[in-house]
């Protein structure tokens, strides 16, 4: 086990996948390539004019943790919102269950009404997760809806809403022809509804990023903080050659961070690094109501 967690290490500590290191680099070269122009002007500014343009490191060490504790609340604050939106997946499994449980103990005899509720029970998740990444594909609903059915899907302003419509509609069916009970229709509207709470909780986090204000100043601050470091280090080396080096050690994590703020904010989309697996957990909603469906049909049969 402790031989396993040691591969483990070292495999993330240098994997590209999943990593913001491709997206991040550019910026630490460039703040690299800056302490290097600094310590080329000092060189000549001091042989020529005797002048040392050192500072004192004192008042970057304040700074430093001062910025260092605003990147933490920034990651805290994009990783807040990545975890509401997989509770909010989480119900949304556990909705789709349950509905599709209580369609099979309560709900009509008439097996093709029992198979539309399922189907389109089985459609929501991907309809969910389709509005949250403006997806509008009718060949991803195809396997499920049919051609035609899927394009009306696809064409409708939120694939969601009308999926919960469709599954609305046959729970009032049942209920006006007498087939389901009126606390049978309640459970399985109470669960419906809480389907329309999640995706609306989904869309807040989709559409309501981290105030634009906070980005910009953390990233000046980063900006200020690394191109005046070099002022404070110089001198205080052996060779002030190692400055830019020192730099981009530096710079690595604290734009890594501010990165990873970006890219937790939004769960949702693909091009977000560790974005939630919204397509597998679809697709694992949909496996397990079918085998569900499956088993209570040859118990039906028994």
């Amino acid at each position: 086990m402790k031989r396993a967690e040691f591969f483990t290490f070292w495999r993330e500590a240098v994997s590209i996948k999943g990593s913001v290191t491709p997206i991040v680099i550019l910026n630490v070269f460039v703040f690299g390539f800056i302490a290097a122009f600094i310590c080329v002007a000092d060189h000549y500014i001091e042989e020529a004019f005797k002048v040392n343009l050192g500072l004192e490191v004192g008042p970057h060490e304040i700074a430093g943790a001062a910025l260092g504790l605003l990147l933490i609340l920034r990651t805290n604050a994009g990783y807040d919102r990545w975890w509401e939106g997989r509770i909010l997946w989480g119900g949304i499994v556990n909705q789709c269950r349950n509905l599709a449980l209580e369609s099979m103990a309560y709900g009509p005899r008439d097996k093709v009404w029992h198979r539309e509720l399922l189907t389109w029970v089985k459609v929501f998740p991907h309809a969910a997760k389709a509005t949250l990444r403006s997806e509008k594909e009718s060949i991803n609903f195809e396997h499920l809806l049919g051609k035609d059915e899927a394009e009306k899907l696809v064409s409708s302003s939120h694939m969601a809403f009308y999926v919960l419509l469709k599954i609305a509609l046959l729970l009032r069916e049942a209920l006006e022809k007498g087939e389901i009970n009126h606390f049978a229709f309640a459970q399985m509207e109470r669960e419906r509804s809480q389907l329309m709470d999640h995706i609306g909780a989904c869309e807040r986090i989709l559409k309501t990023p981290l105030p634009f204000v906070y980005s910009v100043k953390i990233r000046r601050f980063v900006a200020i903080f690394l191109v005046t470091l070099p002022f404070a280090l110089l001198h205080q080396m052996e060779t002030d050659w190692l400055v830019p080096l020192v730099i981009m050690l530096v710079g690595y994590p604290l734009v890594s961070l501010d990165q990873i703020g970006i890219e937790l904010q939004n769960p949702f989309y693909k091009s977000s690094l560790n974005h939630l697996p919204l397509d597998e957990i679809a697709s694992s909603i949909e496996k397990t109501i079918h085998e569900m469906n499956a088993s209570f049909e040859k118990s039906e049969v028994k």
